[in-house]
């Protein structure tokens, strides 16, 4: 190619680059206009930011799966009386309660039957009852809790209030609050701050690993402040959509979007950054550099970003109530950062010019230090026995997946639910000892007036429910519209298998009463419904969001093998993620098992994020094969974009492990899941095992698109522009361009 061509080459993309979508971003005058309104937003969306926790909904309802026999049992028994939530307060003596103890027990509980605050109707508490009729070593002593207009907001100040009330133990003589009450109340201790913690958490792994890649105290604080305004936008959306359109948000829902604007946006920018770093070499007009930084990397961006949105919005398709709200809620806020990475970001970049960089500045003319680093080098290696390096990666990948077999994602019980032991978990375990573990989170049955003496009697026969704790509770309604409502305690923890087990018998004895129409529900009955409901999800979206994701590669790589290979190396990645996990849990944290949906949120996010590495790779590839071929364009590409792509894991992996700072096993291990498939995905699928399956394949790659039948190599015109000379050498790009200096 003569230096004119190049010359001809070069600036017909400057040329396209002044015209594209990038000088409406990045123009001499459009930049001031897109932080300015960017600004205006930000402004206006503040105040709504702030109330998105106000409009958490954590209700049973909300987690529930509308459809299930638990839900609608739920929604039956709110005819019958407010829905509450019983707290019970635990008193035991090992050696038997003392006449001091039951003394205490009873000024307990007239003061208890005297409290008026948060729900709590004090006339409505019952006990104390003992654990026998002489020489007990426990009592109990139930205090419901009556919903109203504030939802499970008022259950942490009822159970404080309580706890005011009967003091602490002492002296040999333990007092702990347990049941759904105290349950509850711990959990939202533990939901209580999750945005500001997860928020300053993920902003201190970006700026760690910020400072890392950049090796700029200056540069760090432009994409930090775009990814914060990205999130308070998100969520002021987000809350304006929970108000007025019904979207459902909770506490999980909320810390999730918390982490994935953070990890997506921060990756979007370090690739636009290196994009822009590249081209400020060549180019000595900042915005000539950032218009031709955005029209390269803008699509692989773009396309990454729809990846993760689109597969987001196929959580609409499940059935669990928390699984489909968390899907437009993490849509809206990755497509936010990717606004915002796209528009905002590259203004205050041009706007700040390359002092920003300091102290290693672009300079045009210096030399690309991705051409003798680290990872051309590792490209040039794997290509010398590609077939070899890819079969013993993926036989180890394949190995390591085996730990599935300990995978136990069968549900988690409250005892197992917290990475400590709280004061409801202690108390259930002590109440256990002397009552019937099921006390406190009773069966709730519901059926027609005329068939109700035979469903009860169906129910107290059945294996594993207390015969004598059949009744009606108090303050409930006798009959409603020709239906009545009962309880039954059982003989297992209601948050354990065996208690499961006991639903479905009871289910089906009054189920085969003829025209009784009678529904079992209660909490265990929830937990119940809330894994088959998973188990359903599971099947059907995990197709849905490969189905998904291959198609966007189809689309973006203009290929069917290529995409058809990527999927299957980001399979392999989830399941040896997952493997390794699985053999973490047991043998080095301890924990007792994973949630019903452990294995589709880590599906999820790993596939819809983890695909992003690949997007970045090889878009790059494509675009370097066009002019010199696919095996060359392949160690190019890795070269390019390797820095890049590993720092970009390196925060996503970080962000999604600050989850393990909430003291809740389920997030502590969805972080480390996550993470660690994130680090996989950077360092050994997108580096090793798609690097080496596309140098041995070769140009068929790209099949049926026309450079799966040319090499490339010598032919065309590649897509990378000469460097710039530097300056008093005779450069042929001009030192200005019309209307105005360079800069």
């Amino acid at each position: 190619m003569t230096d004119a061509q190049g010359n001809q080459g070069q600036q017909g993309q400057q040329g396209q680059g002044r015209r594209g979508i990038g000088w409406l971003v990045c123009g001499r005058r459009s930049k001031w206009l897109v932080v300015g309104l960017w600004l205006v937003l930000l402004v206006l969306t503040a105040p709504f930011a702030q109330k998105l926790t106000d409009a958490q909904d954590n209700d049973a309802a909300s987690w529930l799966p509308g459809s299930a026999e638990s839900t609608q049992v739920l929604q039956i028994s709110e005819d019958f009386r407010p829905e509450q939530i019983p707290a019970i307060v635990v008193y035991a003596r090992a050696d038997g309660l003392t006449a001091q103890d039951r003394d205490r027990i009873a000024e307990d509980v007239r003061e208890l039957k005297e409290l008026r605050a948060h729900g709590i109707r004090g006339a409505e508490t019952r006990g104390p009852v003992y654990d026998r009729q002489t020489d007990p070593r426990a009592a109990q002593v139930l205090v419901p809790i009556t919903m109203d207009e504030k939802g499970w907001e008022q259950i942490g100040p009822a159970v404080d209030s309580i706890r005011a009330d009967v003091g602490e133990g002492g002296d040999g003589l333990a007092v702990h609050i347990t049941g759904p009450g105290g349950t509850s109340a711990d959990f939202s201790e533990a939901f209580e701050g999750i945005d500001s913690t997860l928020l300053f958490s993920a902003m201190i792994v970006v700026i760690v690993m910020l400072l890392l890649t950049y090796r700029s105290p200056t540069l760090l604080l432009v994409p930090l402040l775009g990814v914060v305004t990205a999130l308070f936008t998100a969520q002021a959306l987000i809350y304006l959509f929970a108000e007025h359109a019904g979207l459902t948000v909770n506490g999980q829902s909320a810390g999730i979007l918390t982490v994935l604007v953070f990890g997506a946006g921060t990756d979007y920018a370090l690739l636009l950054v290196a994009r822009y770093r590249e081209e400020l070499r060549r180019h000595e007009d900042r915005h000539e550099a950032m218009a031709l930084a955005l029209h390269r990397a803008g699509p692989a961006v773009l396309a990454s970003g729809a990846t993760v949105v689109l597969s987001m919005l196929v959580l609409l398709a499940a059935e669990m109530n928390s699984t489909r709200g968390l899907g437009p809620v993490a849509a809206i806020g990755v497509a936010v950062a990717l606004i915002a990475m796209l528009t905002l970001f590259p203004a205050l970049l041009v706007i700040c010019g390359r002092w920003i960089f300091w102290p290693v500045i672009p300079h045009l003319g210096s030399p690309d230090p991705t051409e003798r680093g680290v990872w051309a080098r590792m490209g040039r290696r794997i290509s010398l026995r590609p077939r070899m390096i890819w079969a013993v990666t993926a036989a180890v990948l394949a190995l390591l997946s085996l730990g599935l077999i300990q995978l136990r994602a069968e549900g988690i019980s409250n005892a197992d639910a917290f990475t400590g032991e709280p004061d409801s978990i202690v108390g259930q375990e002590v109440s256990a000892q002397y009552f019937p573990a099921g006390s406190g989170d009773p069966l709730v049955i519901v059926s027609n007036r005329a068939q109700a003496e035979e469903v009860g009697r169906a129910v107290a026969d059945t294996r594993g429910v207390v015969p004598e704790s059949l009744g009606l509770p108090p303050g409930t309604k006798p009959e409603f519209e020709g239906k009545v409502l009962f309880e039954a305690t059982m003989t297992d923890p209601a948050d354990s298998e065996a208690a499961k087990q006991t639903v479905e018998r009871v289910r089906d004895a009054v189920h085969d009463v003829p025209d009784a129409d009678a529904q079992v529900g209660g909490g265990t009955a929830s937990l119940l419904d809330m894994d088959e409901a998973t188990t359903h999800d599971n099947i059907l979206i995990i197709p849905l969001v490969l189905v998904v994701v291959l198609l966007i590669l189809c689309v973006l790589l203009r290929a069917l093998i290529a995409p058809l290979l990527l999927i299957g190396t980001v399979v392999l990645s989830f399941a040896a993620a997952l493997g390794i996990s699985a053999l973490a849990f047991r043998y080095v944290f301890d924990y007792a098992g994973e949630s019903t949906d452990f294995p589709l949120f880590v599906f999820v996010f790993l596939v819809a994020l983890g695909i992003d590495y690949n997007i970045f790779l090889t878009t790059r590839i494509r675009e370097e094969a066009a002019g010199q071929g696919t095996r060359k364009g392949v160690v190019t590409g890795l070269s390019t974009t390797g820095a890049v792509i590993t720092s970009a894991g390196l925060v996503l992996a970080g962000t999604f492990a600050a989850l393990a700072t909430l003291p809740m096993v389920a997030f502590a291990e969805l972080g480390f899941a996550v993470a660690l498939g994130v680090l996989i995905d950077t360092f050994i699928v997108r580096s090793v095992l798609v690097t080496s399956l596309f140098l041995d394949v070769g140009p068929k790659i790209w099949w049926p698109h026309r450079l799966a039948h040319e090499d490339g190599a010598g032919g065309g015109t590649t897509t990378r522009p000469p460097a710039a000379p530097a300056a008093g050498t005779g450069a042929s790009e001009p030192a200005s361009r019309p209307g105005g200096p360079a800069e």
